[in-house]
């Protein structure tokens, strides 16, 4: 549908020159290992501070901070649930990480938004699944409000580059 709007960045989602970069966060939104690390060890200490003043964020939400030292303008904390086999509204719940973290962007007048892949390390969500979710709902923000304009997935394993480059050939040409 909106393939034109999509690109997909193989490395550091810490490095990427965008208006906002989504961290994959955990519910303290106090930092932790993958992504969520990465992006609070480049952002500085000023951004746990931050967080801290956030009192966490519920699964499925999105909370937002500047960027820090990050070349991103802001990091837009997104919780996506653990997976249980699909069995705890996994799916609703990862979809709504996706459209709150794009609600925000979209609030503060974002035009790029830089993703990573949410839920799919610690947290076990099937890849594939997820990555279809993240673009059907992206896909679907896009169409309702026509923005943003640029879309990074910004996938750091040759698998899960794969994967969003054969989704991107074959359901979004």
């Amino acid at each position: 549908m909106y393939k034109d709007k999509f690109e997909i960045h193989r490395g550091d989602i810490t490095k990427l020159t965008v208006d906002a970069v989504v961290n994959a966060a955990n519910q303290s939104l106090l930092g932790g290992g993958g992504v969520d690390g990465a992006i609070h060890r480049a952002a500085g200490p000023e951004l746990l501070e931050a967080c801290r003043k956030l009192d966490g964020c519920k699964t499925g939400s999105a909370k937002i901070t500047k960027g820090y030292n990050l070349p991103a303008k802001y990091v837009i904390h997104a919780v996506g649930p653990v997976w249980s086999g699909g069995k705890r509204r996994e799916n609703e719940l990862l979809k709504s990480a996706y459209w709150k973290s794009l609600e925000l962007a979209m609030n503060k007048g974002c035009h790029s938004v830089a993703f990573p892949c949410i839920s799919t390390g610690v947290y076990h969500y099937p890849k594939v699944d997820a990555a279809k979710i993240a673009m059907d709902t992206i896909n679907e923000f896009i169409g309702r409000f026509g923005q943003p304009e640029k879309i990074v997935f910004a996938v750091f394993g040759e698998e899960d580059h794969d994967i969003y480059k054969k989704l991107l050939a074959e359901y979004y040409i």
